[in-house]
């Protein structure tokens, strides 16, 4: 008989507040969304506390594939209006989430790498992200689809930024380039090379008047936004290129000014910064009055950016200088009629207003230097991940801006930045641990979670992943609980015992028991202490025993006297304990057993029998538990073991090594059952379910596993984590587990009733390998046709491809299409075999036999819709990103059906935007096979004179809505008493204002 199980799934992800994601600021400034592993975490910003945890939904285990790992959020970017959050993914994908309900609107496949930058337009309709796979995605907000594919950078691209006033997207890559698309004609209209390195971030300001740009090397370069020709009208445009083009000879300056008429860059000269590491992300803030740039290590430099009238007089006192210094050079070198020239030359110059002469236009512009001034620098202890501006109406008085630091180390700053520094607003860091977490330890009723770092433990409620408890201490490596769940004990590092009191949630005593790093600690089975093993080669027995407060083994928890709970002095040293809370839970050394090696690990059996010891040179020692005797020595692994635990019937023990294998061993006789390759990199936790023989292993390769002992086989993999596990701990009736690691996130996964069949796990695991394996098979095929295409056409200005990526749901949209084809042309054969009986029975036998003719029953499966409304149902049903996949998968015939019914449904007046979305992409698709098809010829016709009016009736209904909004606001503006005109001249001007 085939055996069932129980499947284990996710049920929550905790613990961490801030990982690899950008942070960015809701509209209002009253929330702060961060990304944490693979959900974005919205936060009250006031109260520091969650508001929200946007998560995507898990796939079913009954869809077929095996689990995968949920994707990390990579980026975060907010639309300008509304509460629309668009969120990038490490597999591509892009999410956008409602922030009022939380719900997840629209997912957007077009990426085959992890998306690295994620930017709306200033209008909110458009988005444009970049990925690891060197191509920039532009994407139709309201359409939720792709418009085109940018392909032209030669490594990762590194940010995005779309400038709507001029209809183009700039783009940056770690290949040293800057490229302008032009988003009309689709292709590359500008490169900007010249510099050493990888170009890491770029930003325009809110006007899109300038672009900064920041490289490898310590220098902003910033570059003017051509609005126009430049040399179509307004002062010296080509003379300035033509300064640029000299080194071609004669027809140099000709060559650079018909290139330059194209430019929408124009280089403005660079500015220095002062810290020395490269910078990694700039930002504009909202008013574009102040500039952020982040270095790669702890600091953030502010720059202020001048108003055009104060530029300009920057520039001025700048020209004024170099010609007094052109002057004294003069003087020294030609005598005193060359520096009375330079100064005449001089005092021309400044009483020009503003430049204002063509030829000063012509010879001076505005420099990078003249707009931008250093203005503040903003550092922390830790590394600065990424940061973002608060909207101006959160600023408090005098502050020029308020800025959210994303830090390194799992954890939030809000700074304040003033002109002459910066203050410390608030933190959240208190629902996650500031490193790997190397420790877990449940409460025997399973009430609550202890979790152990290099900066101390915290105490969380497992059932709701809320942090209820911090708890400063050493560097934990292992912990248990006491017996009653009052009291845990962690083992550090630094080789002492630390007893926390789970209630007071603090440090009540400090044990120093070993001179080495406490490797494990295991509870005796009658309750009566613990077991330690460290590294200095010795395995202690301890009891449970009461010290003074403040004294006894290490002084307590700093090795300082401490004052009692209620007030006043404690026991002066010899006195006699006052009653109600002067002594504390402490440890006290009963055995030593001296070891050969390190210890790494131990182990007593459930029945008080056996003691089970891992050391240094991968050998197993087990030792009866009472006398300390030598029993049974395990040898079998090549390299040491790093976890072990015994069975609840204390018959079998399992042991987790450094050589990526688990081996199971009987306590009988001490021989190997069996030995497992677990994990693709060492086992770091092994853990039995109580009283089974399944068991649970994690390791350095991010996977969770489920293990069937008895019959040696892997039941389940739980995937999920981020990076390396370091920690089981399963509940005392195995309904659910928890494990930790290197990611800082606490993962707990929770038993179903859902039963599953090892087999079926199987083939699924075989089946998701294979389709791996296929997309990445297609990804190097597309990817070598798209680089031989652009490299036919054009290899420096890229190439334009369609937005769309080929996955598992288009291809599955795809057969839903043709299925629905079919089944509707089954259906009108049909029909046509019915109305052809019909007639011929009428012609045969009149009326009467006509009647005798049974009309063929319905299919079930079309739901009583007619053939045409089948189709277009599952049309319909295709999500709007996977429709051109899905219609690039139709085989010709399938596409030429399908347009057949799209002209019947244009006739109906049915879905119209579908209609001529799917129309276009097939037309555009099967063009060489259509026009080379004679049957085609009228479906096409046909298609194009109902094409064209649908679409213009559409246009035509929409600019009647439009207008008619107008008029009712123009006539609730005039019955308000509000010119309209001056009202949005008023706006405009505090606008401009507050930008300046």
């Amino acid at each position: 008989m085939v055996k069932a199980y129980l499947r284990y799934e996710p049920s929550a992800a905790f613990g961490v507040i801030s990982g690899a994601a950008n942070v960015v600021y809701d509209n209002c400034g009253r929330s702060l969304i961060t990304g944490a592993l693979e959900s974005a975490l919205v936060w009250n910003v006031k109260q520091g506390s969650q508001t929200k945890a946007l998560t995507p939904e898990a796939a079913a285990a009954s869809s077929g594939a095996a689990p995968r790992a949920a994707p990390e959020v990579t980026q975060l970017a907010r639309a300008p209006t509304g509460n629309l959050l668009a969120a990038g993914y490490s597999d591509g994908s892009i999410r956008f989430w409602d922030l009022a309900s939380g719900d997840c609107t629209v997912t957007l496949a077009g990426h085959k790498g992890a998306v690295t930058a994620l930017r709306f337009g200033r209008s909110g309709a458009l988005l444009a992200s970049g990925s690891n796979d060197t191509d920039a995605v532009l994407w139709d907000v309201a359409g939720e689809a792709g418009i085109v594919r940018l392909r032209g950078h030669k490594g990762a691209i590194t940010d995005v930024v779309i400038l709507e006033s001029v209809g183009k997207l700039i783009t940056s890559g770690k290949d040293g380039a800057v490229r302008a698309w032009d988003l009309t004609t689709q292709h590359c209209c500008q490169i900007v090379g010249g510099v050493k390195g990888e170009v890491w971030s770029l930003d325009a300001d809110p006007s899109e008047r300038r672009l900064v740009t920041a490289a490898s090397d310590l220098r902003l370069r910033v570059y003017e936004i051509q609005r126009e020709r430049p040399g179509a009208g307004g002062g010296g445009g080509e003379e300035e290129e033509e300064g640029e083009g000299e080194e071609g000879g004669a027809d140099g300056p000709r060559r650079s000014a018909r290139a330059a008429s194209h430019d929408v860059l124009r280089p403005m000269g660079s500015v220095q910064r002062q810290a020395q590491e490269r910078a990694v992300r700039v930002r504009y803030d909202g008013a574009g009055a102040v500039l952020g740039v982040l270095c790669a290590g702890k600091s953030l430099e502010l720059f202020s950016v001048r108003s055009e009238e104060e530029a300009r007089k920057k520039m001025k006192r700048r020209r004024k200088r170099r010609a007094e210094k052109a002057a004294q050079k003069a003087a020294k070198a030609g005598g005193d009629a060359a520096g009375a020239a330079a100064r005449r030359r001089a005092g021309e110059d400044e009483g020009d207003e503003d430049g204002g002469g063509e030829e000063g236009a012509g010879a001076e512009v505005l420099q990078a230097g003249d707009e931008l001034a250093a203005l503040l620098m903003v550092t922390s202890k830790h590394k600065i991940r990424s940061f973002a501006f608060a909207p101006a109406d959160v600023r408090r008085k005098g502050c020029v801006a308020q800025v959210a630091l994303g830090l390194a180390d799992n954890s939030v700053e809000i700074v304040d930045a003033k002109p002459d520094g910066f203050e410390l607003r608030a933190r959240i860091d208190q629902a996650g641990h500031r490193s790997a977490v190397r420790a877990l330890a449940l409460a025997s009723d399973d009430s609550s979670l202890l979790s152990a770092s290099a900066e101390g433990a915290k105490l969380w409620a497992p059932g709701s992943g809320a942090c209820v408890g911090t708890m400063e201490g050493g560097y934990g490596l292992c912990a248990v609980f006491a017996p009653g769940n009052r009291h845990a004990v962690v083992g550090t590092k630094e080789g002492t015992l630390e007893v926390f009191d789970i209630g007071a949630r603090e440090r009540i005593h400090v044990e120093p028991a070993h001179s080495g790093a406490v490797w494990s600690l295991a509870l005796l089975p009658d309750k009566s202490g613990f077991v330690s093993g460290a590294a200095d080669k010795t395995v202690k027995f301890w009891t449970w025993a009461a010290v003074e407060a403040g004294g006894g083994g290490g002084g307590g928890a700093d090795g300082k006297k401490k004052k009692k709970a209620g007030g006043g002095d404690g026991p002066e040293a010899g006195e006699p304990a006052v009653r109600g809370g002067a002594r504390r839970l402490g440890v006290a050394l009963t055995r030593q057993l001296e070891m050969a090696e390190d210890v790494l690990c131990v182990r007593a059996s459930p029945d008080g029998r056996l003691l089970a010891v891992s050391l240094l040179d991968s050998t197993i020692k087990v030792y009866y538990l009472d006398s300390l005797k030598f029993f049974l020595s395990l040898y079998g692994h090549k390299l040491p073991v790093l976890s072990m635990d015994i069975s609840s019937d204390s018959t079998l023990l399992v042991s987790g090594s450094a050589d990526k294998n688990i081996k199971v061993w009987g306590l009988d006789f001490g021989d190997c059952h069996r030995s497992l390759f677990a994990h693709q990199d060492a086992v770091t936790a092994v853990a039995f379910v109580r009283d089974t023989h399944y068991a649970f292993s994690a390791g350095r390769d991010k996977a969770v596993k489920y293990w069937d002992l008895d019959r040696f086989e892997m039941l389940l993999e739980l995937p999920g984590h981020q990076g390396e596990v370091f920690a089981l701990a399963v509940s005392a009736y195995g309904d659910f587990l928890v494990s930790a690691g290197a990611d800082r996130g606490l993962r707990r996964w929770e038993r179903t009733q859902e039963p599953f069949f090892v087999e079926e796990e199987k083939e699924r695991r075989l089946e998701s390998l294979f389709e791996a394996d296929l997309e990445q098979q297609q990804a190097a095929a597309e990817r070598e046709a798209a680089e031989g295409a652009a490299a036919g056409a054009d290899g420096a200005g890229g190439a334009a491809l369609p937005a769309g990526r080929r996955t598992l749901e288009s291809a599955g949209a795809a057969d839903a299409i043709v299925d629905a084809l079919d089944v509707a042309a089954n259906e009108e054969r049909k029909e046509e075999e019915h109305r052809a009986a019909l007639a011929a029975a009428r012609a045969s036998g009149g009326p009467a036999a006509a009647a005798a003719v049974r009309r063929p029953p319905a299919n079930p499966l079309m739901l009583g819709l007619a053939p045409g409304a089948y189709v277009l149902r599952s049309v319909a049903g295709v999500r709007a990103g996977d429709l051109e996949q899905a219609l690039l998968l139709l085989p010709f015939a399938d596409a030429l059906r399908l347009l057949r019914y799209i002209s019947g449904w244009l006739r109906q007046g049915a879905q119209v935007e579908l209609c001529c979305r799917a129309a276009v992409l097939l037309l555009r698709l099967h063009h060489a096979q259509l026009v080379a098809t004679p049957s085609a010829r009228g479906a096409l016709v046909k298609l194009q004179r109902r094409l064209r009016a649908a679409a213009q009736g559409l246009k035509d209904t929409l600019g009647f809505n439009v207008a008619a909004l107008r008029h009712l606001r123009r006539a609730a503006g005039e019955a308000a008493g509000v010119d309209e005109a001056a009202g949005v001249a008023e706006a405009r001007r505090r606008l401009l204002g507050g930008a300046a």
